[in-house]
């Protein structure tokens, strides 16, 4: 994961997939709402241990410098906050967060904007904005982005479910593979141009065709997005 984001600069665009197990721990910093920490298991676990979502924005999200992309899949049981992201959204586009940080306001929404423009310009101008003259200084900024877990880059987390929820498998051409991993490929290959509203809506459909379960599948941000725009890895 070190590797993935090393030496990231304004325009690079990274893509995170993980597919296997998840679950939850108990949350010893206080800063989970239900108490718990989201993992993952890599490969290594029994030697090495999970992976908590503190650890996976620390790595992979707090790094990145305004104007990157990075898009997480996660393809596993509890994955609803994988990456720790403040902003959730349903399939209506509705903004459901910051889902457990207060506002960081409206320079956000700017950040986002100019994010999916690629006016790194207008990226440092919007975060800049989420402070007052007063507090407007490096260190109080990144203070701040650790607090919120809010990003001047364009982080954007697909899950499979939410943070209590399960993640089915699916058997394709004799072989198995994440409902998840499933849906979101079959998704894009279906109708490649769609939005981030209509992305999530569609996955979501493919798995209650597939399950008929009650697998919902999660979009979070690291800011304000505009859901109707068209989502790009």
């Amino acid at each position: 994961m070190n590797w993935l984001v090393k030496d990231a600069k304004p325009g690079d665009s990274f893509f995170f997939h993980f597919s296997g197990h998840g679950g939850q721990t108990e949350d010893l910093e206080g800063d989970e709402v239900d108490g718990y920490d989201e993992v993952i298991f890599p490969v290594d676990f029994r030697e090495n241990g999970h992976i908590d979502d503190d650890m996976l924005h620390d790595l992979i999200v707090r790094p990145l410098p305004p104007g990157c992309r990075l898009t997480g899949l996660f393809d596993c049981g509890h994955a609803g906050t994988a990456l720790d992201l403040p902003y959730g959204y349903t399939s209506r586009g509705r903004v459901k967060g910051p889902s457990r940080w207060v506002d960081a306001g409206q320079g956000l929404l700017a950040v986002g904007r100019s994010c999916m423009r690629g006016d790194v310009k207008g990226i440092l101008q919007g975060f800049g904005s989420m402070f007052k003259p007063e507090t407007h200084t490096q260190k109080k900024a990144a203070r701040h982005a650790k607090k919120t877990r809010t990003s001047s880059a364009d982080v954007v987390s697909w899950a499979a479910c939410k943070d209590s929820g399960r993640s089915h498998d699916v058997v394709e051409d004799n072989k198995i593979i994440g409902a998840m991993s499933y849906a979101f490929i079959k998704a894009l290959s279906q109708q490649p141009q769609q939005s981030y509203q209509q992305l999530l809506h569609h996955v979501r459909e493919l798995i209650q065709e597939k399950f008929e379960c009650d697998q919902k599948p999660q979009l979070t941000c690291s800011h304000p997005i505009d859901t109707s725009v068209i989502y790009t890895i």
